[in-house]
Parts: C-alpha cells; sequence; structure tokens
C-alpha cells in the first residue's frame, strides 16, 4: 500500500471520485480492515473525508472529498468498557451486489451477427464449453439467443436449420448492470444465464448459473467454516473452562454488569486472551497457563495452537467483506486446517 502524500490529496479537496480510483491513489483494489484504517487515517491528516463514506458505499459508488468539517457531528463518548475487542471494520457486512459488479457482466461476451451460419455458434458454444450464445449487431441490438434447448426445439419442430430458426427471440433476460443481482436471481435460475447492458447501451457481459454458484461457495464457505470454528471453540472450552476464567478476560472490555462468565458471550478476540501465554497482561498470561492445562490435551502444541488462532481471527475481520476476489488459498486452508484441528479437540 502507497500513500498519496498530505500536499496531494489536499489538492483533491472538493474533486468527486469513482471509489476505484480513490482506491488506486493507495494502490489498492480492495477495501480490508488495515487499508481503511489507513485510508481515514492519511485523509484525516489531510483535514478530509469522503462523502459517501468510502468505506461503506457500494463498489461502483462516487465519492466526494470534503472538510472534516462538513460532516463532524457531536456524538456522546464511549465508554471504553463498552468497545468491542476485534469488531468488523465498518462497513464490512455485504452491501447491495449489483450486476456490474461481477467481473463478467463488464468483461463483453462472444457472440455471432445475425445472418451468421448456424455451425458458426454451435462450433463456438462447443469449443467454448457455452450453453448459449447471443446474437449480436454492434454490440447494442440483440436479435436473439441461441441455446441447446433452442436448437433442439428447432430440430423437434421440422424447422429448417438456419440462426433465425435456431435463437430464443422473446422474453430474454437482459438487464441492465445498476441492477441488483438478487432482483434478477428468478430469471437467471429459469434460463441458466442473464444478459447485461451497459449504461452506454451496448450488451458489456453475460452473467451465468454456474458464475453464481461458484461464486456462492468461494464467499459462502468461508462464513460456514468461520460458524463451525466458532461453535466448535465455545463447546470445547465452555466445558473444560469455569466461569472465573471466562469473567477474567471479560473484565478487560465489558462493564461488570456485563461480565456473564458464559463462553457464548465472548468475542473472537477473547478466546485469544483465554489461551495465549505470551500476552503482555502478566495476569492474564498466568490464567491462560491454567486454561490451557483445564482443556486436558497436553499432547497438542499450544504455541502453533494460539498462532492459528489469532490466523483465524485476523481472517475473520476481513472477510466479511464481499470483494470480487474469493479469499486466498492459503487462508482456506487455515480455516479448513482448523476446523479439523478442532472437530478432533471436540470428540
Amino acid at each position: 500500500m502507497k500513500k498519496p502524500t498530505t500536499a496531494e490529496l489536499i489538492a483533491l479537496k472538493g474533486a468527486e471520485l469513482a471509489l476505484s480510483e480513490l482506491l488506486a491513489l493507495y494502490e489498492v483494489r480492495v477495501r480490508q480492515t488495515g487499508i481503511i484504517r489507513e485510508m481515514n487515517e492519511s485523509l484525516a491528516a489531510a483535514g478530509l473525508t469522503t462523502l459517501p463514506d468510502f468505506s461503506t458505499c457500494p463498489t461502483l459508488a462516487r465519492v466526494r472529498l470534503v472538510p472534516v468539517a462538513t460532516t463532524t457531528t457531536v456524538a456522546p463518548e464511549a465508554d471504553p468498557a463498552d468497545v468491542p475487542a476485534d469488531p468488523l471494520p465498518p462497513g464490512a457486512l455485504p452491501q447491495r451486489l449489483l450486476l456490474g459488479e461481477l467481473p463478467s457482466a463488464v468483461v463483453g461476451l462472444q457472440c455471432v451477427p445475425p445472418g451468421a451460419e448456424l455451425s458458426q455458434a454451435t462450433y463456438l458454444m462447443r469449443y467454448e464449453g457455452f450453453n448459449q450464445i447471443p446474437v449480436v449487431s454492434n454490440m447494442t441490438e440483440l436479435h436473439g439467443v441461441v441455446t441447446w434447448k433452442s436448437i433442439a426445439l428447432m430440430y423437434e419442430s421440422g424447422w429448417d436449420t438456419t440462426l433465425e430458426n435456431a435463437m430464443q427471440q422473446e422474453s430474454l433476460p437482459v438487464f441492465d448492470s445498476r441492477e441488483d443481482l438478487f432482483s434478477c436471481l428468478a430469471m437467471l435460475v429459469d434460463h441458466g444465464y442473464v444478459l447485461v447492458r451497459g449504461q452506454d447501451g451496448r450488451i458489456s457481459g453475460i452473467v451465468t448459473y454456474q458464475e453464481i454458484v461458484r461464486r456462492f461457495q468461494n464467499t459462502a464457505r468461508p462464513f460456514f467454516l468461520l460458524g463451525e470454528i466458532e461453535s466448535l471453540l465455545r463447546r470445547w472450552l465452555g466445558a473444560r473452562l469455569n466461569a472465573e476464567a471466562v469473567i477474567a478476560v471479560q473484565a478487560t472490555n465489558r462493564k461488570p454488569e456485563h461480565r456473564t462468565g458464559k463462553v457464548e458471550d465472548l468475542m473472537f478476540g477473547d478466546y485469544v486472551l483465554l489461551l495465549d501465554g505470551a500476552q503482555r497482561r502478566t495476569a492474564l498470561a498466568q490464567r491462560a497457563d491454567a486454561n490451557w492445562v483445564a482443556l486436558g490435551r497436553p499432547a497438542l502444541d499450544r504455541g502453533q495452537f494460539v498462532h492459528h488462532l489469532q490466523r483465524v481471527q485476523a481472517i475473520r475481520n476481513r472477510i466479511a467483506h464481499f470483494d470480487d476476489d474469493p479469499l486466498p488459498p492459503e487462508d482456506m486452508r487455515d480455516l479448513t486446517s482448523f476446523a479439523r484441528q478442532l472437530r478432533d479437540c471436540v470428540r
């Protein structure tokens, strides 16, 4: 990550940028926890912020750089005891997902022109592994879509084997790139695809059912793994540690009336405090030693376990943002391996 200078940011005061352009100033593409924090600090040093907030706005939004004073409001001072130790970053939860935010919706598409031979369309479909191919002129006028189903209908009906007879021409699933993805899902399930029209009126891409399944796998599987990890940790720690051990950790970030002594009320960072014997707070480190003994796994390497627990915590704090890029393979390996390790611990 490379930060623009304060002078460069001040020179942009009042300017309106696409979110991608603002991120490019810092030589990053996605909004992750550390990046959001450093960008906020950099902007604040120049006396600036953004409207809307760059950390929560949709991916295709535009933001204006404005002086901090124009958005400052007086808020009650937060009690440090009520501040969670490991919150997900502001705006980290998924926002609206627009069709135009999917890579395949904007990279263009392969198509054939009207009047082409049907064999040209079927060759492309077989060669590329497509289930459909649009018939388009000038990338703006959609004449129809050839699918294996529409080809079968042509043969069943005894029509001449031409491109026009082989293509579906009515009720075609075409959506604007600014359309919410979830509003298009019914048509996508029915047809197996939706065509996307960009803001310039051109057909900019095609989103298929298979792509949505892959995207769901890339984004949803880590969430389910994290949920399983937290559930397993609570079962294991809750069965082995007493309320006093839990309250000792809750005392670091909870008011007395909120110190329940229940493992299910802990935040993820609290699990690290329960078990990390190398932490700087001597009293908690000593309690962590006793807690580790209470877990009854003397052959389990504590240093590696705590290290991987911290890795999972870091992944958890990044994972909630719905980025185009899937979780890196090494992060998925860490989540999968740690979940498998915990399953053995709670047998």
